[in-house]
């Protein structure tokens, strides 16, 4: 597997919990209904943690990414289709790997068996994904987005501003069922906050839907436990619609230079880089 050569602290990263609607304090217990969905009328997460289980940055509410989703999903699956039994399973999936850094209260992985890579590319394991977090793990280095320099703490704030009204996740299509479950997925949110490149150049949303699909062959056990996750999608496709209008004009050639238009692949091993590059 594609391992950290250099320590790098654990730090946050939601991509659907909100980074500043966190409170530290407030680190056990259950979620709240509301993250559910239930308050929608259907439980799309159901997830429940151990009862020592403590939550990284505080305990996320995802009531806000749950109006995004129920109001802007393009698909509304049968209750026990396999389509909503793997879409349950994907936010309970998130809901550990953004919000619990300790990869031995994780319940939704086989942390010993555990390994993710995005378009083929090196496999990370469940305590590296744990220290660099999902979104720098999945985006890896592309033209205005440096996975590699980012912490997990940086990665979060940089996406939660981005969208602030959340980033939901749905899933599309089952092709196929346990033990190899492939589907159709999309993340969605309106992009109407401001990112910031791996420059520092600011760049300002219009509010318009953001669509990001892709698709992934999720391995799980018996106990439909995950085991390893292949996912396969453009990470310029991520990156590319939020660099379209620039927030201060005068910075428009900021950080421009030659190696800028050169994007490593997601899923390659960099030398010397504390994370693996995917997504």
């Amino acid at each position: 597997y594609c391992r950290a050569t250099t320590a790098r602290p654990p730090t946050p990263i939601q991509n659907m919990a909100l980074a500043h609607e966190l409170n530290k304090a407030d680190n056990k217990g259950p979620l709240s209904e509301e993250s559910s969905g239930a308050p929608f009328g259907e439980v799309i997460r159901d997830y429940k943690p151990l009862p020592d289980t403590i939550w990284r940055f505080g305990k996320p509410n995802y009531s806000r990414v749950n109006k995004t989703y129920f109001k802007h999903r393009t698909k509304v699956h049968k209750e026990g289709s396999l389509e909503a039994v793997v879409s349950k399973i994907v936010k309970n999936w998130e809901v550990e790997s953004h919000h619990i850094a300790d990869i031995h209260q994780w319940q939704t992985m086989d942390i010993k068996a555990f390994k993710a890579a995005v378009n083929g590319g090196c496999p990370c394991n469940a305590q590296l994904m744990a220290d660099v977090g999902p979104y720098n793990m999945l985006l890896g280095e592309t033209k205005d987005y440096s996975g590699g320099s980012q912490s997990f703490e940086q990665s979060n704030k940089t996406f939660s501003a981005t969208f602030p009204e959340g980033f939901a996740f749905e899933c599309l299509e089952v092709f196929s069922g346990p033990p190899n479950v492939l589907f159709k997925w999309r993340h969605f949110g309106p992009y109407s906050g401001t990112f910031t490149d791996k420059n520092g150049k600011q760049y300002k949303g219009n509010g318009e839907m953001f669509n990001l699909i892709g698709m992934c062959l999720a391995k799980v056990n018996e106990k439909l436990v995950i085991e390893s996750l292949d996912i396969y999608y453009n990470p310029e496709d991520m990156i590319k619609p939020l660099v379209s209008t620039l927030v201060d004009t005068s910075q428009a050639t900021l950080g421009a230079d030659e190696g800028d238009s050169k994007t490593a692949g997601a899923g390659e091993c960099q030398p010397g880089a504390s994370n693996c590059s995917v997504m």
